[in-house]
């Protein structure tokens, strides 16, 4: 049994877990395995928004990701999905990461202009940037099987062997290695400045993101109808509540994507992402709110069901992130978009 915190970043604890060091998880799960050398990731969302029919200049912006994603320095990994806000607005993410914020330092400025700034010319859209760049102590993932990692895990060296700190509230906070001398709270509150058409949130201290998502393609007809029936629909519950009430239980955005191809069809992934006022706050509604509650009742009844058969994958990546480490900036987009609703009343 491994600790979910690789050796090179464990360190004296001032913090406790919140098991004992002989506490035996009642199923495997996973984490991803950096190389040592690696100090830093980047976690890049870029984002396009219309109401209604897709605007002309759609496909111009399209063209512009792939071709920028593909050009020297560009993400080692990058996936897209699609989604439908609480305005009723279409937006379209283009999720890109690097393990190398040098790299990405260089390539980012121009992207970033042709994006939100001056030469943004996408006309009828609105475009959007939100990037986080923790060092490998401040997140942490889990998976719920080996062979298919998904987002910043695609870029790590491997899966882990089984570890310890899941299947208890309070593994998330666990599995971060700042958790182990750091309480992780927040501090100050976030504003925005305003740069002609673009708009930028400065964010506060310890912000909190998380992606959790759910793949679905290898199930077979009988589980997947039990997924599809009975777990998905009390999952998009959940995530509805986040998207329209979240700011009660301090969610300041929720996204609850489909995964798309290349292409741009669907595919049988999803995966909800969601901004935070702390990691507190996401604990509190995940270990008490009734909305997941439901969620967690649906999932374990549906996996003790099917037991080691089940062929559903789960995966998440939980991101406590320094304000120093934050960028947010938004272009012609309606006034709760992203964390743009952390500070519109």
């Amino acid at each position: 049994m491994e600790s979910a915190i690789p050796p090179h970043l464990q360190v004296k604890r001032t913090r406790h877990r919140r098991v004992p060091d002989d506490y035996q998880p009642p199923y495997p799960a996973f984490v991803a395995r950096h190389r040592p050398a690696v100090e830093r990731v980047v976690m890049a969302y870029f984002g396009l928004q219309y109401r209604g029919d897709p605007p002309a200049a759609c496909a111009a912006a399209l063209d512009w990701i792939a071709k920028t994603f593909a050009a020297a320095g560009g993400p080692k990994h990058w996936d897209r999905a699609r989604y439908v806000d609480e305005a009723g607005y279409t937006n379209l993410l283009f999720v890109a990461y690097w393990d190398d914020q040098k790299i990405f330092d260089t390539w980012f400025p121009p992207a970033r202009e042709g994006w939100t700034g001056a030469k943004s010319n996408f006309a009828g859209l609105g475009t959007f940037i939100e990037v986080l760049s923790p060092s490998v102590n401040d997140y942490e993932t889990l998976f719920s099987s080996l062979g298919r990692p998904e987002g910043i895990a695609v870029l790590a060296d491997s899966l882990s062997g089984d570890v310890m700190e899941h299947a208890y509230w309070g593994g998330m906070r666990d599995r971060i290695p700042k958790s182990q001398i750091n309480d992780m709270a927040p501090d100050g509150a976030p504003s925005i400045l305003r740069d002609g058409d673009r708009v930028r949130v400065k964010p506060h201290d310890n912000i909190c993101l998380i992606r959790s998502g759910q793949d679905w393609s290898d199930t077979e007809a009988s589980e997947r109808k039990m997924y599809l029936d009975d777990v998905e629909p009390v999952l998009r519950a959940g995530m509805d509540f986040l998207r329209d009430e979240g700011r009660s239980v301090n969610c300041f955005a929720n996204r609850y994507m489909m995964v798309l191809d290349r292409t741009g069809r669907p595919t049988e992934k999803s995966y909800g992402m969601s901004w935070w006022k702390s990691l507190a706050a996401l604990e509190r509604w995940s270990e008490s709110h009734p909305t997941h509650v439901r969620i967690f009742g649906a999932a374990m009844k549906y996996l003790s069901s099917l037991g080691p058969a089940a062929k559903l994958r789960l995966y998440h990546e939980v991101t406590v992130a320094r304000t120093a480490d934050q960028l947010f900036e938004y272009r012609n987009c309606h006034d709760r978009t992203g964390m743009l609703n952390a500070v519109t009343a």
